[in-house]
């Protein structure tokens, strides 16, 4: 009995050593098993369920917009005063009219085949929002360079500044929502456009809009 326990202690003595000796993981393997994790069923802080394929966000409104924030149709779309559809916005300043429309910021997630997607808003000259509202229904637009914008909405917490972001505003056919990619691509947004955003970023961002696995 005494060398069963004196064996049993040396052998926990030594897988506590064995424990402490080993490696910690990798970055990559880090990244991997939270992507992992992101593709399970899982709570949200909310109480949601939430399973499969980490869901895009999107922004309701414009930042800048400080109307009730329940869209209208986009039949509604008017321009005698401050208007919200669902992707048309219209802000009426003293000097000038703001017109901005509801796009997609995609982001292929790094080590992986997948993207995700921040539905956002973005300003358009008067010309090229009238050129989007006239093709809107059909989904058809002109075959020509990508048109000019300013990022509407941050993304906390990787995009907090309240500088505006140039960006390129790519129509699509079929009905698709424009799809923005960063001018700048040292811009934070524009590196992760461009070399893919980290599973672990993407966790933090449904953390911080209350999407995220609850922590008990």
């Amino acid at each position: 009995m005494i060398l069963r326990r004196l064996w049993g202690k040396r052998d926990q003595s030594h897988q506590a050593e064995q424990a402490s000796t080993r490696p910690e993981p990798s970055h990559a393997q880090t990244e991997s098993a939270i992507w992992d994790m992101l593709q399970q069923d899982w709570t949200c802080a909310s109480g949601h369920q939430r399973s499969g394929k980490p869901m895009d966000l999107c922004a309701d409104a414009p930042d800048v917009w400080t109307g009730e924030r329940r869209a209208e149709p986009n039949s509604a779309l008017r321009f005698d005063e401050d208007c919200l559809t669902e992707d048309f916005c219209v802000l009426k300043e003293a000097s000038q009219t703001n017109f901005i429309i509801r796009a997609v910021m995609e982001f292929p997630i790094a080590g992986t085949q997948e993207s995700w997607g921040f539905g956002c808003w973005t300003t358009l000259s008067e010309e090229n929002f009238d050129k989007y509202v006239d093709g809107f229904n059909a989904g058809v637009y002109p075959e020509e360079a990508p048109w000019f914008g300013w990022l509407c909405n941050r993304l906390m917490p990787i995009f907090t500044d309240s500088y505006p972001l140039a960006l390129a505003v790519c129509p699509r056919q079929d009905r698709q929502r424009p799809k923005l990619l960063v001018r700048d691509e040292e811009d934070p947004l524009g590196v992760y456009q461009k070399d893919g955003l980290p599973p672990s970023v993407l966790l933090e961002i449904f953390q911080h809009y209350g999407f995220g696995p609850r922590v008990n």
